[in-house]
């Protein structure tokens, strides 16, 4: 079963990083402005190069990689029936990834009973958080998934967390504005981030235990492992309450 991971409480956090992330918040709002005046959004800057959209299908087209940060990601919908009754609303939504040669070297895969090495020396890629977008072109909601729905290679939450720190999307292609905003999108949102990806463990032991006949990371019925709705403004205005209280 699924689980909505609370709003983090930022009290705690250094001075430091709630200024990283309000730096963070403030390139995502330029972002925001600079594709308004042109009546532009996220979604639409990674679909108005490919014409004719289908869901499933990835956009844009051999997703967007960066080869020297080794930062992975794509954008697609599902068929809104098979998941509007479930986790709400969405147009479609962002996967983001990291493959090897962009993780720290102490980073290892999972031990899992059925983990298999990759033919490739940077094919191991970990999944790192997913971000809902709606039909206007804003984010929603972020979640976590289950291995089979990415065809990921599977690293402990504290090992993902980790590897977020080297996510930078630093590329024109498919647009500049897009790729700082999911860079940013990372920082300002991390410590949500760091809250599903413990969640996702708790969701995969949980399900394990209910399940101990079942491949709990091949079992097609445990899709998403744990999802939070947020909202850029509310994640900006935390921030700087948090700093001024500092």
């Amino acid at each position: 079963m699924t689980n909505t991971t609370p709003a983090p409480d930022f009290a705690n956090l250094p001075r430091e990083q709630l200024e990283t992330m309000q730096r963070a918040g403030k390139r995502i709002r330029d972002c925001y402005r600079v594709l308004g005046k042109s009546s532009s959004n996220m979604v639409g800057e990674v679909l108005r190069a490919q014409g004719d959209f289908f869901e499933w299908d990835h956009f844009p087209k051999g997703d967007v990689y960066d080869h020297i940060t080794h930062s992975q990601y794509y954008y697609h919908a599902h068929p809104a029936e098979s998941r509007l009754d479930i986790y709400g609303r969405e147009h479609g939504h962002f996967h983001t990834f990291m493959r090897p040669k962009g993780m720290p070297e102490s980073i290892k895969p999972a031990p899992l009973d059925d983990y298999k090495k990759p033919a490739g020396d940077n094919d191991a890629l970990s999944h790192l958080i997913a971000i809902s977008m709606d039909r206007s072109g804003f984010p929603v909601r972020l979640f976590t998934t289950n291995r089979w729905v990415t065809g990921e290679t599977w690293y402990a939450a504290a090992d993902v967390d980790r590897i977020i720190d080297s996510f930078d999307m630093d590329l024109s292609y498919p647009s500049w504005p897009v790729n700082v905003w999911m860079t940013a999108m990372m920082i300002l949102f991390r410590p949500t981030i760091q809250s599903l990806l413990v969640d996702r463990d708790v969701c995969i032991k949980a399900w394990q235990a209910d399940h101990s006949d079942a491949n709990v990371f091949e079992d097609r019925t445990l899709e998403v492992t744990s999802f939070t709705e947020i909202s850029v403004d509310d994640q900006i205005a935390a921030v700087e309450m948090s700093l001024k209280a500092k």
